[in-house]
């Protein structure tokens, strides 16, 4: 049966999910209000979700989220994926817009196609394949329902703002990617010949006179909500307390964060790190540039307790921190999962950088830039980047000892 109505859909303003039954829900979250179908995929039982779109009065109202959603049930009942079908008949639309720009010449080129054109030739600058579909999706998403369609060389500014201004207050760090996605495939349209307009979507001289700086913006956010605009982070004369506390955690995820927090990593780092990086006699993990911030291998050193752990695991895979399946790293929240366990909500797994940072610097008479050489943060500008090619890992051995020690004294003492 049904669970809503459409005056209940219009005045509903408490954040959450509310289910009208047979997988629909409308999401109430800082954002607006959304609709998701939620089903059971035909190919794998696997549970997912689906937009159905932006809540709207006018265009996309509860009736028209019910009939989506019937139809995405028709699906499953012949056992196609909606999210599948749906992806597939963007991609024909796509191809024929496509076909119908070649055919009407570059000067009539949609700006949905420039910016498949410009995705394509940019894409392997990209680290990896998720910083390499958020590129096109956030445009698709954002970008595509104002002007997907419109040719490029008649993009203005008005369209430009009718893209950003729903999002620029509520999805500041969002609508700021899209804008320079957006300034990015127009100077790719100029510089190719399918425009000869000025580009509208610059920031400086231009849009930095329409819209507040987003910096700004999230500070202030952040100074009403009283929230901070930094990662959660314990302070380090609670840590060994804590550290203890973890010890006696069970599970991979809790184990990852024991050598989450020796390493000071990241956790992308920790999560697909595998047994071949490891020189275990050396002492020394080497992450890939795949999966550093910077773009650049780098030599964790690894302290007696770190060794310690890794001796003690079992190479059942090729990851060092295995997910629930052969083949498959450890989960996005696998470590955080195990913070929520233990009741921690003061302190985030990226928060122990901070912590140690902290340590380093208030609690020990120790070269802080070494601890900098920890964290694998980049140290000076350029030219002293230049000179000062070492890595100070002999250095950094000793440091991470000394943190290994004040993390375990508390346990120590027990």
């Amino acid at each position: 049966m049904s669970k809503l109505t459409a005056l209940k859909v219009e005045q509903l303003t408490k954040l959450g999910a509310y289910g009208d039954g047979s997988g629909l829900y409308l999401i109430v979250d800082r954002s607006g209000k959304r609709w998701s179908f939620r089903y059971t995929k035909p190919s794998d039982r696997k549970r997912v979700k689906m937009s159905l779109g932006v809540y709207s009065k006018r265009n996309n109202s509860l009736a028209d989220a019910r009939e989506a959603a019937s139809e995405a049930r028709k699906l499953l009942r012949n056992s196609i994926d909606p999210k599948v079908h749906r992806a597939s008949e963007r991609e024909s639309v796509l191809e024929e817009a496509r076909v119908k720009d070649a055919t009407q010449g570059l000067a009539q080129m949609t700006f949905g196609s420039v910016a498949y054109e410009w995705h394509e030739r940019k894409k392997s600058q990209w680290r990896n394949e998720k910083h390499r579909n958020q590129n096109i999706n956030t445009l698709i998403q954002y970008a595509f329902p104002y002007f997907g369609d419109k040719p490029v060389a008649e993009i203005s500014l008005s369209d430009i703002k009718r893209c950003l201004d729903p999002i620029w207050e509520i999805k500041t760090e969002t609508a700021s990617r899209v804008r320079s996605r957006l300034e990015s495939v127009l100077s790719y349209a100029t510089i190719n010949g399918y425009r000869t307009q000025a580009n509208p979507a610059i920031w400086r001289g231009q849009l930095d006179q329409i819209y507040p700086q987003p910096e700004k913006l999230k500070k202030l956010r952040h100074e009403r909500e009283g929230t901070s605009e930094h990662h959660k982070a314990l302070p380090y004369e609670e840590i060994p307390d804590f550290y203890s506390q973890l010890l006696s955690q069970r599970g991979v995820g809790a184990v990852a964060l024991q050598f989450c927090i020796l390493t000071v990593t990241r956790t992308g780092s920790i999560r697909f790190a595998k047994w071949e990086q490891v020189d275990l006699d050396k002492k020394i993990w080497t992450i890939p540039a795949s999966h550093m911030k910077t773009g650049s291998e780098f030599r964790v050193a690894l302290s007696d307790a770190a060794i310690e752990i890794l001796t003690d695991l079992k190479e059942l895979d090729d990851y060092i921190f295995p997910g629930g399946k052969i083949g498959k790293a450890l989960s996005g929240g696998g470590m955080s999962s195990v913070l929520k366990r233990m009741g921690v909500t003061n302190a985030t797994v990226h928060g122990f950088r901070s912590t140690f940072r902290d340590y380093i610097g208030e609690a020990t008479q120790l070269d802080p830039i070494i601890a900098e050489h920890c964290l694998a943060h980049r140290v000076g500008d350029a030219t002293e980047r230049a000179y000062a090619r070492g890595d100070m890992l002999e250095k950094r051995f000793n440091m991470l000892n000394i943190w290994a020690d004040y993390l375990i004294s508390k346990n120590e003492s027990n």
